[in-house]
């Protein structure tokens, strides 16, 4: 038997660099150099997407910390406190990112900022708060939180680039799984429906269109037709047309419906977790949960007893 491949093994595979965990060979970028620059980007972008994937009303100015934190220490409510959490923990990322960026402005100068300066160990305070606070926060799709885009800013702060790097490899697998479970259980669910001829090709091409998108950079001269891929595969899953007879029962045009349902929230699952690159567990759980459910109550669209669905 061929031994197991380690965790962090890299190989360069067709010409390009990907590092294996989890069952997956993920594609790898060089760092940049480990500068306080550099992180400076690496941190002002992760907040950036943070913001881009999390419930909206959260971008609040640094300059505004101090009234976030009252807001937030006089709210009782627990439905508003927990909004106006979400909040302050926006204000804290960006009062963070700001200081931050004037560290770096002032190191461009000749100054060395040390690791022990006053203002890197307020970064580091803010920052660690709002990861806190994150755990508050939901995704923009309101399904759940997804608390590791609060931790990753965090972790570009502490963490040298190249360990930061090996981290979100190992986090892009986790998610590559998520897609491969969520594609499965539509395969699994739906393909042999009588009403759906032609699901499964497409699912797979829109699950490998999510894995190369969950695993390409933004700067990737790639991006152009990943990104293309990816949106048109996910548009052919949406309109997929179910093919039922004119005079089928209500039960079947029911059951119609309810998958039509199912498929475009699995598209829209995929779709929340290939863009925030980051693994959803308690969705992907809950639409398998589903999933099950929808398939054990299902009737009028089974194959025929003893029909291999094709």
């Amino acid at each position: 038997m061929d031994a197991p491949i380690p965790l962090g093994e890299k190989r360069v595979i067709d010409g390009q660099t990907r590092v294996f965990y989890y069952g997956y060979w993920v594609k790898t970028y060089p760092v940049p150099a480990d500068t306080l620059e550099a992180k400076k980007d690496l941190i002002a972008a992760l907040t950036r997407r943070l913001f881009n994937h999390t419930e909206h009303g959260l971008n609040v100015p640094g300059t505004r910390l101090d009234e976030a934190r009252r807001a937030y220490d006089q709210e009782t409510d627990p439905a508003r406190r927990r909004i106006k959490g979400g909040m302050l923990a926006g204000a804290l990322f960006n009062r963070a990112t700001g200081i931050f960026t004037q560290l770096v402005e002032i190191q461009k100068l000749g100054v060395q900022i040390q690791s022990d300066n006053p203002l890197m160990r307020t970064c580091g305070e803010h920052l660690k708060e709002a990861l806190e606070l994150g755990k508050l926060v939901r995704h923009r799709s309101g399904e759940e939180g997804i608390d590791e885009l609060w931790g990753e800013p965090f972790k570009a702060f502490l963490l040298p680039l190249e360990n930061f790097y090996e981290s979100r490899y190992l986090k892009i697998a986790q998610t590559m799984r998520d897609i491969d479970a969520i594609a499965e259980t539509l395969i699994g669910t739906f393909a042999d429906l009588t009403a759906f001829p032609g699901l499964e090709q497409s699912v797979r091409e829109f699950a490998a269109a999510a894995k190369v998108k969950t695993e390409t950079l933004r700067t990737d001269p790639d991006l152009f037709e990943v990104w293309t891929t990816f949106v048109a595969s996910a548009e052919r899953l949406a309109f997929l047309a179910p093919r039922l007879a004119a005079d089928a029962s209500a039960r079947a045009q029911q059951e119609v419906s309810d998958a039509l349902q199912l498929i475009r929230a699995g598209r829209d699952l995929i779709t929340y977790v290939t863009r925030a690159r980051v693994s959803m567990p308690k969705s992907t759980r809950e639409f398998i949960e589903r999933c099950e459910r929808y398939r054990g109550a299902c009737t009028a669209l089974l194959p025929p007893s003893g029909s291999d669905g094709g």
